[in-house]
């Protein structure tokens, strides 16, 4: 269970990252921040890319740099999403590619913390967002 001073941790983590996206297009910028079991914290951002298809978001981004390094178990993830130079004004929950990566990676008691601000966020797990999910178990 994410206690709440990790969660403060995460959460301006997050919020830290998004001031790094590459939004040019869409001009919505969003930072995740990915606790390993290790304790360790991984960073992303959303990268975009004149393609779209070629968009990766923040939580692939700190999942693959995570996995990178060779780390695959995780705890939780804060994801803090806005249009660039304005307050955050709503939760930026995870799209439904991001839920299966987390799917891929993650217990179904994995936290998600959606945030509004460093005091406002929700927390919630990743059996709760993604039902009935579809992983390797599914397939062997």
């Amino acid at each position: 269970m994410l206690n709440d001073e990790m969660a403060g941790i995460l959460v301006k983590a997050a919020m830290d990252a998004r001031n790094r996206a590459y939004a040019p297009y869409s001009h919505y910028q969003v930072g995740a921040a990915l606790l390993a079991a290790d304790g360790r914290i991984y960073q992303g951002c959303n990268v975009e890319n004149a393609s779209y298809g070629a968009t990766n978001c923040a939580e692939r981004t700190a999942f693959f740099k995570a996995v990178s390094e060779g780390v695959c178990k995780f705890t939780a993830i804060a994801i803090a999403g806005g249009l660039k130079g304005k307050e955050i004004c709503d939760y930026a929950y995870p799209c439904g590619i991001c839920r299966q990566v987390m799917q891929e990676f993650c217990k179904p008691d994995f936290q998600i913390v959606v945030v509004k601000s460093e005091t406002d966020y929700q927390v919630m797990t990743l059996a709760e967002l993604l039902p009935h999910g579809f992983g390797g178990a599914s397939i062997v």
